[in-house]
């Protein structure tokens, strides 16, 4: 066959395998468990009182007067961006059904290192908004003409303006010492002045998004002036506000392809974790995704499982990527004795980790370090959120040892460690292990 044809054919292929996947997934409209995504009114559940506050708020932009400012704070996944997305989204419509202008310039603090970046960013989300070009370099000019730009383009195209700036306490800058402005308080006062100041005709509020409760403690006397917002407070959800998130989202799947008891566990899952309604939708949609790459046609119990081993992994590589070798040599030999262990231990004790940590050693050729160093990375670990300990006694005589219980599946702690280029040979010597894990913890029982 001509190298053309061959071409010709794999392009082929690709193409059909993938209009295949497209037609055999579990998804109907996948993009409803984005957790971004700006929902219809129907589907928020369980922030009836937040979004009757916010509705009050916003409704004087429909009456050509200017809406407070307003701060939103609770913990991740809770619902603040969803709801101030959404009511700005109707506001938005309504007001251009009446002939006016209202715009919804938004941009999310977290990456952004500097109050000038901040600025900058703003310009770029308004430009984008009305339609026009920015009209200023990212570098080379002052933040002042950055901001004048800003201001330009509020005053030329909306006759009303929200400013929304998500995960806000993040936007600390450049402090050379703990008494410095932070860049999210000279940001505030210069947004929230600007119309007293006749820098901007028409109306500016801002809306700032926090996890932080004592945020406005941080912030200059003249900011918290200036700013003085209305707040409004998000609580964890519980799992049958998250189920009930989950059974209005159901549609992003084709009808009759979940398995019953997929909502309940997923929103179980999330609700372990802070109540978190973020999670909850990701775990959710993460199930449909195992089923389609095992080209399954229902979401099974076990696909929801699969899902959250497979956040646990991700969020546990992540934590775990910065630790030393000794470090994670410490942590897997506590793992494998949970993992490995015939007794099926509810906590590790220490002295059986830290004679598997000085086999573990020996087999690729490391240091061994001390029972105390041992005993300190495992504390360190603690403080990471990894494990949790606890003194126990053997009795009379026997002194007292401590025993560490992962916060994580300890299983998913042993797979993500064995990444870690020196520890991957390990599972060939899967069964050595585990028989010394085996020996260590039936001696530490006869003792």
């Amino acid at each position: 066959m001509a190298d053309g044809d061959e071409q010709q054919s794999l392009s082929q292929s690709i193409k059909s395998r993938l209009q295949d996947g497209a037609q055999n997934s579990v998804f109907r409209e996948k993009g409803l468990l984005d957790p971004d995504a700006v929902i219809d009114e129907d589907r928020i559940v369980g922030r009836d009182q937040q979004l009757d506050d916010i509705i009050t708020y916003l409704r004087p932009a429909l009456q050509g007067n200017r809406p407070p400012n307003m701060l939103l704070y609770g913990p991740s996944g809770t619902g603040k961006s969803l709801i101030i997305n959404a009511v700005c989204q109707q506001v938005a419509e309504l007001a251009e059904a009446q002939g006016d202008r209202f715009g919804v310039i938004q941009i999310n603090c977290q990456t952004i290192k500097s109050h000038d970046r901040a600025v900058y960013r703003l310009v770029e989300s308004a430009a984008a908004t009305a339609g026009v070009s920015p009209n200023v370099p990212q570098s080379g000019i002052s933040t002042d003409q950055k901001l004048h730009r800003l201001f330009e383009i509020l005053s030329e195209h909306f006759d009303s303006v929200i400013i929304i700036l998500d995960e806000v306490d993040l936007l600390v800058g450049r402090q050379r010492n703990p008494n410095d402005e932070p860049a999210y308080s000279k940001l505030l006062y210069q947004l929230s002045r600007a119309s007293q100041l006749g820098r901007i005709e028409g109306h500016v509020s801002v809306a700032a998004l926090t996890n932080d409760p004592r945020f406005m403690e941080d912030l200059d006397g003249r900011a918290e002036s200036s700013f003085n917002p209305q707040d409004i407070v998000f609580s964890d959800y519980d799992a049958n506000q998250l189920q009930s998130i989950l059974e209005r989202r159901k549609d992003a799947y084709q009808e009759g392809v979940l398995e019953d008891g997929i909502i309940p566990l997923s929103s179980a899952f999330a609700a372990q974790d802070h109540g978190d309604a973020r999670k909850a939708i990701d775990l959710f949609r993460k199930a449909g995704e195992i089923a389609d790459r095992r080209g399954g046609q229902t979401v099974r119990e076990k696909h929801v499982r699969n899902a959250q081993k497979e956040a646990e992994r991700d969020r546990t590589l992540t934590q775990m990527q910065g630790l030393s070798t000794q470090k994670k040599l410490s942590l897997y030999a506590t793992a494998i004795v949970s993992v490995y262990s015939s007794r099926n231990l509810d906590a590790v004790p220490n002295t059986v980790a830290y004679q598997v940590y000085q086999y573990i050693t020996d087999l690729i050729d490391a240091d061994a370090k001390s029972r105390d160093s041992y005993l300190r990375y495992m504390s360190e670990a603690e403080t990471y959120n990894f494990v949790t300990s606890e003194k126990r006694g053997r009795g009379y005589g026997s002194g007292v040892h401590k025993e560490y219980t992962f916060v994580d599946d300890p299983e998913v702690v042993v797979e993500t460690l064995q990444t870690d280029v020196r520890l991957e040979e390990f599972e060939e010597d899967e069964e050595l292990i585990r028989s010394v894990v085996n020996a260590q913890v039936e001696d530490f029982f006869a003792d």
